[in-house]
Formats: structure tokens, C-alpha cells, sequence
């Protein structure tokens, strides 16, 4: 599946201010960018990195007046999503290193209060792949998706408790509910293809059967379009902007995602 991204961005900046940007997609197992396109206006110095989850990161401070960013990105995907219904629970003396930092509690996903639910949900399910699935199964049809709410996000036991939540609320509490099983998950967020109303979109990655599987409790069947910008461990670390100083939020915001024939 051959997409074309597109974020369009626009500040009122009254003072000078320090931006970190996460707004291009990189190429990777499961995704590759064939051409991108990344617009400031008015120009600035802007110096890239490469943050601790391997994500691309523009660091810039925004002059005073009316600031925009124009992002578009070719990229090309699987037409679906990978399964593998019996995939193996990986103990975690054969975890890869960098991916137990994903075991752990984290600022929205307090896993270490979710055990006695995780193992009720998951009860008579094969460790592993299939525990994952049963708890996507049980997010999307026991916690209402909303697709808007509040712009800050919440702790997935916060969402346990009120029993709703946009994508990326969702996604907090799967995460969660594996790390409580032992099973390293990560958040993502990015693009996906047919979303209604379009719009940034988050969902999560269980680690099983030696590598990184795609869930989302937000969709009701399995599909392709995904476009992964960054990831993280959970919301904290996969912004699409920080800002530092005063409070700046977008005047204008315009996401798109077109497939190209």
C-alpha cells in the first residue's frame, strides 16, 4: 500500500519558543518512506536527532508572529496487519535488552496495579500472542471509544475507572494489562489510513514470538494503513510536539492521508 502523509501546523507565537518536533516518519521493517517533504515557514535553524527510542526528533525555536510546519511523507506499507494467533510468551531471561525498559511501569501506564485483572482477562488463553488478543478483544468491547475527549491524557487506570477514552487512552491501558503478564508493549503513534474523522492516531506493540506485533483496540477488524511516526512507552514520549515556556497550541491543524495508485 503505497500512502501520502500530510501534517500541516500553524502557531501564534508571542514569545520566542523552544519546539521539539516528531513529524517524520522513518523507515523500518515495517514501513518505507520513499520521499518526504518538510516546510517551516518562517525559515529557521532547525537540528535533527535521534531520541532514546530511536524516534526522529526536529529541535527549533519558533520566531514571534505566525509560525507553520508543513510535513508530507510517500510511504509504503503492508496492505494488513501481521498475526500470529499461538505466538510464544518470550521469558524474560530471552528478552532482547532494549526492550525491557517496556516491562516496567510507566507515567500513564501503571502496570504494577493491573496483575489480578490481566490474568482474569487472559484466563485460558496461551501465553503469549493470544493473551495480547484476548486483551485487545476486551478493551474494544468493554471501554467505549471516543474519538475526541480531552487533550490531556489520562492513566490507563483513569481509563479503567470512567470507561472511555480517545485512541491513545486505549492504547495506555493494553499496554498496562501486558506489562502486568510480563509481556513488553510500547505505544505508537502516527497515521492510519480511512480513520474517521482523520486525525493523528495511536494504538500499541506486544512483544511475542521474538518480535513486535501490531494491536488496536480502537478498529473493529484487522487492517493495514498504518504509518508510524514515533514510539515510546507510553504519551510522554511520543508527542508530536513539545513546547517549552508559555502555553502555544495550534491555530490550525490540517492531517491527511491519501493512498496513491
Amino acid at each position: 500500500m503505497h500512502l501520502q502523509t500530510r501534517c500541516d501546523l500553524t502557531f501564534d507565537i508571542t514569545v520566542p519558543t523552544p519546539f521539539v518536533f516528531m513529524l517524520r516518519p522513518r523507515s523500518g521493517y515495517q514501513q518505507w518512506v520513499s520521499c518526504e517533504k518538510y516546510m517551516l515557514y518562517p525559515l529557521t535553524t532547525v537540528r535533527e536527532f535521534t531520541d532514546l527510542y530511536g524516534n526522529l526528533c526536529q529541535r527549533l525555536i519558533a520566531p514571534v508572529g505566525d509560525f507553520s510546519i508543513s510535513t508530507s511523507a510517500e510511504v509504503i506499507v503492508s496492505d494488513g496487519v501481521d498475526r500470529e494467533p499461538g505466538g510464544i510468551f518470550i521469558e524474560i531471561p530471552h528478552l532482547p535488552d532494549y526492550v525491557l525498559g517496556y516491562l516496567l511501569p510507566s507515567r500513564y501506564c501503571e502496570s504494577e496495579h493491573f496483575s489480578m485483572m490481566a490474568a482474569e482477562i487472559t484466563a485460558g488463553y496461551a501465553w503469549g500472542y493470544d493473551q495480547v488478543a484476548a486483551i485487545e478483544s476486551w478493551i474494544r468491547s468493554t471501554i467505549r471509544y471516543e474519538l475526541s475527549g480531552s487533550d490531556a491524557p489520562v492513566t490507563a487506570s483513569e481509563v479503567n475507572t470512567r470507561q472511555w477514552g480517545v485512541c491513545r487512552d486505549l492504547a495506555h491501558l493494553g499496554i498496562a494489562l501486558c506489562r502486568a503478564l510480563s509481556i513488553p508493549a510500547r505505544m505508537v503513534v502516527g497515521f492510519l489510513h480511512g480513520l474517521e474523522p482523520m486525525d493523528m492516531h495511536a494504538w500499541f506493540e506486544a512483544y511475542v514470538a521474538d518480535r513486535w506485533y501490531t494491536f488496536d483496540p480502537t478498529q473493529t477488524e484487522s487492517r493495514g494503513g498504518y504509518v508510524v511516526l514515533g514510539y515510546g512507552r507510553d504519551a510522554a514520549d511520543v508527542a508530536v510536539y513539545n513546547q517549552f515556556g508559555p502555553a502555544v497550541f495550534p491555530t490550525t491543524k490540517t492531517v491527511s492521508v491519501k493512498h496513491i495508485e
